[in-house]
Order: structure tokens, then C-alpha cells, then sequence
């Protein structure tokens, strides 16, 4: 049986190198997870989805409406939050494993601020260097981009080789002050980029503002993504956003509702007393040896 050929990438779409990551996720403690995806940047739970899952979402995602950006028609976009269409996503939402570890890096109350569902087919070129976010907002990520903490939680349904358009990034760019990390630029590339191949049912977490992108897929197969956001609950938006159709989170399951609650929901306050009643005198979320090497 021959396959079909892969259309070729354009020379000014190539990239030339690749750093492949070597980091063992599998050994990290709580600790070091939550520290490697602080100060790094990143963080890798491998094949956290077991395969019957993944199944059930390819399955029910298999005809869901989809578009193509403005740079290929070989990355596609389901044109309605995923979550809307499918019961397997819906009910990702709250996947134990993920709102633990959630739980341990944010605090328990936590918003879901959106899905989204990438098939990249083949020959896709790769996705530029950018952020997920920007803090004055922008007309990619509108308002929603522009929580001061928001993480994106990128699930991959199919293993990420080298051909088959992995995940790159820009460790600690997220941390850095210098004009060039702006969120409102964009990279082709960066000699100190690496690059993640994870197996298929991996989650891969990045804070909103750190710089990544996605090499060519030149692989034969499509590779399917879904991309949930969850911020903590006191990070709104710097401007009010649309809510969640109501009906539609009332019929959502019922693992998914806690975090389906208000897209404004914020602790905002602009008048801010020296010394307000009853003010704490620990927060273990922000101890400096909430990493371990203390």
C-alpha cells in the first residue's frame, strides 16, 4: 500500500537545527514538576491519557468543522471550542490528574478560560515563535490573553517525533524583562530553542508569555492537539470577556462545571488599604522552598 506523498516545506520555512530535550519527566517529585515549570518554563507529563480516551476524543472529533489559518491550509482548526462537541473533552476538562496537579501549582479554585482543537496535516509548515498572551490583549486571544497568570495545557493525541511537527520553545523566556521578549513579537527561530518529542497522550504545560512554536510536519499522518487554558480564579482579564453560553454549562458533565464557572471571575480591588483586617502571616504557595531545595 503506498502512501501519499508529503508536500514539501518551502525553504523560507525551514528551520535547519533541533534541540531535542533530554529532561526525565517521569522522576520528577510534586516539587520539582512545579519548579521546572516556573523557572523553565515547561513541563511534560508524559502519556498521562490512557489510550481509551484518546480514542474516544479522535472518534468523536473526527468530523467536527474545521478551518485552516492564514499561513497554510495544512493546519486546521475546529471552528467551535471542542469541548462543545465532544463529551470525551468536555469531560477532560476536569481530568483528576491534571486538576491535582493544578490544584498544587495554582490553588483549588480554578477557571477553565477555553478548548481548542488543532489537526496539523502533512506538510504543515511550523508554527512561528510566539506567546499565548498578551497583556493589553490582542485580536488573536482577545481580552481572555490577557490574565496576568494563565496557563495553556496542550494534550497531544499522537506521538511527537522529529518529523511528526513537535513542539519548540524557548526556555525562561517567560521570565525575562528585556524588550525582545515582548509578547507582541514574533520569532522564525532561536538558537537556544529546544525541542519536545513526547508519546502520544502527553501533556505539555506552558505559562501563557512563553515563546514557542512547532516545527513542519513532515510526517505522513496528521498530528491532533487539544488546548485547554486554566488560569487561578483572582486573574482576570483586564477587560470583561464574553461568558460561556449558560445552556451549554448546563449541560456539560459534571467533573467539568467547577472550573466552567464566570470568564471574569477576578479578585480585582483598586483600592488597596496598607493594612487591611485580618492579613495572614503564611501562604506555603509562595514559600521559597515550595521547591524542595530548601
Amino acid at each position: 500500500m503506498s502512501q501519499t506523498p508529503v508536500p514539501s516545506i518551502t525553504p523560507e520555512e525551514e528551520i535547519g537545527f533541533m534541540n531535542i530535550d533530554s529532561t526525565d519527566f517521569v522522576s520528577m517529585s510534586r516539587s520539582e514538576q512545579i519548579r521546572h515549570l516556573e523557572v523553565e518554563g515547561y513541563l511534560v507529563l508524559p502519556s498521562i491519557i490512557p489510550g481509551e480516551i484518546i480514542a474516544r476524543i479522535k472518534e468523536e472529533l473526527a468530523d467536527v468543522e474545521m478551518g485552516h489559518t492564514s499561513y497554510s491550509t495544512q493546519q486546521t482548526r475546529a471552528t467551535s471550542q471542542p469541548q462543545w462537541s465532544s463529551r470525551a473533552v468536555a469531560e477532560l476538562i476536569g481530568f483528576p490528574p491534571m486538576i491535582e496537579f493544578l490544584t498544587d501549582l495554582m490553588g483549588p479554585d480554578i477557571v477553565f478560560t477555553r478548548g481548542f482543537f488543532q489537526r496539523t496535516q502533512p506538510g504543515c509548515p511550523g508554527i512561528s515563535m510566539h506567546t499565548d498572551g498578551q497583556p493589553h490583549g490582542s485580536d488573536l486571544f482577545g481580552y481572555e490573553g490577557s490574565c496576568p497568570r494563565l496557563i495553556r495545557v496542550l494534550y497531544y493525541l499522537d506521538e511527537l517525533t522529529p518529523d511528526r511537527a513537535p513542539f519548540r520553545l524557548i526556555p525562561r523566556s517567560h521570565l525575562s524583562f528585556h524588550a525582545e521578549a515582548s509578547p507582541y513579537v514574533r520569532y522564525k527561530s532561536h538558537p537556544e530553542e529546544i525541542t519536545l518529542v513526547v508519546p502520544a497522550g502527553s501533556a505539555v504545560l506552558v505559562p501563557s508569555m512563553l515563546m514557542h512554536g512547532s516545527h513542519p510536519n513532515r510526517d505522513p499522518r496528521p498530528r491532533e492537539l487539544l488546548q485547554f487554558g486554566y488560569r487561578p480564579a483572582w486573574a482576570g482579564p483586564i477587560q470583561p470577556v464574553d461568558e460561556w453560553d449558560p445552556e451549554l454549562v448546563a449541560n456539560a458533565p459534571d467533573i467539568a462545571k467547577p472550573f466552567l464557572q464566570s470568564l471574569n471571575t477576578s479578585s480585582f480591588q483598586w483600592e488597596q488599604p496598607h493594612k487591611p483586617q485580618g492579613m495572614r502571616t503564611e501562604a506555603p504557595g509562595i514559600n521559597p522552598s515550595r521547591w524542595g531545595d530548601k
